[in-house]
């Protein structure tokens, strides 16, 4: 997997020497409240944090589209938090139905900086560049800092409603490989 640079940031896989900054992310029930359904279970030791790696790495290798990128700040070393295209599956089925979804999160001690607007734009430009054809985003209704994201990225949204991927309801946003290309013209 390629490291894409931004402004700020260099979006490059994780590797096993951020696993401590993983376990620190990922421990919070502040950030992963966001990021699946309830039950919420933090993340507790480096092992799970080096097996959270180590499934990112095994799904980039699955798939070229699907890729979960670091955030690391140019100006500290930093790692910011997650961008990244994932797989989705329709509720209550384990098989992949084609969908792609594009998601980010950021530690609180990053938030506020533009991270995830950055670093989200570069990884789509990044997969439409390369052939992806349609991106969906989902999220909690109540989860105003992603829904800003997504409007400043400019993702078409399409309200609220059941969410097929995760149940209850959701606020969903898709963007097309044409749509996102042709706006720079």
């Amino acid at each position: 997997m390629d490291a894409i640079d931004t402004d700020r940031l260099v979006l490059r896989a994780y590797t096993e020497a951020d696993a401590p900054r993983v376990l620190a992310i990922h421990s919070r029930l502040d950030v992963i409240q966001w990021l699946g359904n309830p039950p919420y279970v933090p993340m507790a030791t480096l092992d799970e944090a080096l097996d959270w790696i180590a499934t990112k790495q095994r799904n980039a290798a699955t798939d070229p589209f699907q890729r979960t990128y670091a955030m690391e700040v140019k100006a500290t070393g930093i790692i910011a938090g997650s961008a990244q295209i994932s797989r989705v599956s329709l509720l209550g089925q384990d098989t992949w139905d084609g969908e792609y979804e594009v998601g980010w999160h950021v530690h609180p001690d990053s938030a506020g900086h533009g991270y995830a607007t950055e670093a989200a734009a570069a990884v789509l430009d990044d997969a439409f560049e390369r052939g992806l054809e349609q991106i969906w985003c989902g999220m909690f209704p109540h989860n105003e800092p992603s829904a800003r994201v997504a409007l400043k990225l400019g993702l078409h949204e399409l309200g609220y409603g059941p969410d097929p991927w995760y149940g209850g309801e959701g606020r969903l946003f898709e963007a097309t490989r044409e749509w996102w290309l042709g706006r720079q013209s």
